[in-house]
């Protein structure tokens, strides 16, 4: 605390703080309660007419007076049902090659043994899809992971094999990972967003780009441009691109652009709170209206000029004209940034598919986060870069309602 008043972190003087964006949620109360609402339908544990073991449990004998009832006919007065799951151990499966010779030419005919058995004896599909689910898609580390499968189901890796799986792996998910980026490149709408990270203890970021089907993620020790560029040589032509305002994400050649409308809102509401700014009331009530109006197009409605979408056009660079002169620098200061980036603020109002927020490239990047919460840093560039490649393929099979457990499993054809 300085001079009496709060600060949202300890290294940011609260002069300073006005306008920063926080984690405070937009959502205003509700007053309903927490929980169910009524009318929500509820789900319960439903019986099934094909119990796998049935364990009676009838009378011998009577309670009352001790005759022997063993031989009288039982009546079913009751049923309960419980799930267990039986115990779990590796299955051995042995391949064996035979040799026929032929009675007519003498030709002695070997047949072949599937291709991806390399050794005499190695972990199949389903362990090494276990490893990595385990690893990219649930984070635990190795000592944590071998743990586990020593526990349920009596494998005993070593945290070399663990590595040397998702080492295998991520090359087998690269030719899937190179389709994604080649996919994304050409996609008419895309989010963009980066979170910081350590990787062999030096600071990093991770990129991503994603869209409703894909998710591209890359791990970077630079936050610049230069790593976009890279990414994406000739940029996004023919994407309307949606991020913060990073000014490297701003800089990406694209079609049109979309600022991420809740980041607006927090910094306004910041602004309202903090300095009691109408200015920012008034715009934070607009794009509110713009984000109704978005709920409330139909797919048709994109292709003929609307009247309402015209109205909020007006009432924006009307806000934006206004003099801000005996505001807050940091209220000016956005206000500059508006009007620089006047055309990427109500791109949504144009396209279908363009969302006003930026809320699913974070959803995709936070997974880094809890990765880091859970196991740490990355311990090398190499591991960075298989995380980025496994995770990628891991979002992208999920956007397309597909089992990532068998994702990774159809990944392991070569054996390891």
């Amino acid at each position: 605390m300085r001079n009496g008043r709060k600060s949202g972190t300890s290294s940011t003087p609260p002069s300073q703080e006005i306008g920063r964006s926080n984690s405070k949620s937009l959502r205003e109360p509700s007053g309903k309660l927490t929980g169910g609402q009524p009318g929500h339908k509820g789900k319960t544990l439903l019986m099934t007419d094909t119990p796998d073991k049935i364990q009676e449990y009838i009378p011998e004998f009577c309670t009352k007076c001790g005759s022997d009832i063993s031989g009288i006919k039982s009546v079913l007065i009751e049923r309960k049902q419980e799930i267990e799951i039986p115990p779990i151990r590796p299955q051995y499966i042995e391949h064996r090659s035979y040799q026929r010779q032929c009675n007519c030419c003498g030709e002695k005919v070997n047949s072949r043994l599937p291709s991806h058995l390399k050794t005499s004896v190695q972990y199949g599909a389903s362990v090494a899809s276990t490893v990595v689910y385990l690893n990219v898609y649930q984070y635990l580390p190795y000592k944590r992971l071998t743990a586990l499968l020593q526990g349920f189901f009596g494998l005993q890796i070593s945290e070399g094999t663990v590595q040397n799986v998702l080492n295998t792996m991520s090359k087998q998910a690269e030719p899937i990972y190179n389709r994604i980026h080649q996919e994304l490149s050409q996609s008419e709408v895309v989010g963009a967003d980066e979170t910081g990270s350590r990787i062999a203890n030096k600071k990093a970021w991770f990129f991503t780009w994603q869209n409703a089907t894909l998710t591209y993620l890359i791990p970077s020790f630079s936050r610049g441009y230069d790593t976009i560029q890279n990414t994406f040589p000739n940029g996004l032509p023919q994407t309307v691109l949606v991020s913060d305002s990073l000014a490297a994400q701003l800089k990406t050649p694209t079609k049109q652009k979309q600022l991420c409308i809740a980041h607006l809102l927090r910094e306004l509401k910041n602004f309202e709170t903090a300095v009691n700014c109408s200015w920012s009331s008034g715009l934070k009530q607009l794009l509110q209206e713009a984000i109704l109006l978005k709920k409330k197009l139909k797919p048709n409605d994109y292709s003929r000029p609307n009247q309402q979408v015209r109205q909020i056009e007006k009432r924006l660079d009307h806000l934006l004209s206004a003099d801000l002169l005996s505001s807050h620098k940091r209220v000016q200061a956005f206000m500059k940034r508006l009007k620089k980036y006047r055309h990427s603020i109500l791109t949504f109002l144009y396209y279908d598919k363009v969302p006003p927020d930026n809320n699913a490239s974070e959803r995709a990047i936070r997974n880094l986060k809890v990765k880091n919460k859970i196991s740490g840093c990355f311990r090398s560039e190499n591991g960075a870069n298989r995380f980025a490649i496994l995770r990628s393929v891991a979002d992208t099979a999920l956007k397309n309602n597909c089992n990532i457990f068998d994702a990774f499993k159809n990944l392991s054809v070569a054996g390891v």
